[in-house]
């Protein structure tokens, strides 16, 4: 999958991540990747960014710029 490998993340990207606290929900959060903090070059659960908006959580979709709310 495409959110489990680094090097398809990238610096203001936009994003669907999943919160810690949202985790057994899976509820999503969309934004903008500020940055990526999974050093590895792939994890299973998703790779862990910082958004601009400061919330930290993993990729579970890269959207395309279409889909901007």
């Amino acid at each position: 999958m495409k959110n489990t490998q680094r090097n398809n993340i990238q610096v203001g990207m936009l994003v669907n991540i999943v919160l810690k606290k949202d985790q057994r929900s899976g509820a999503l959060t969309e934004g903008i990747v500020k940055n990526i903090l999974t050093k590895s070059p792939n994890h299973t659960h998703g790779i862990k960014v910082r958004l601009e908006s400061g919330e930290i959580g993993r990729v579970k979709e890269i959207l395309d710029d279409d889909d901007l709310k």
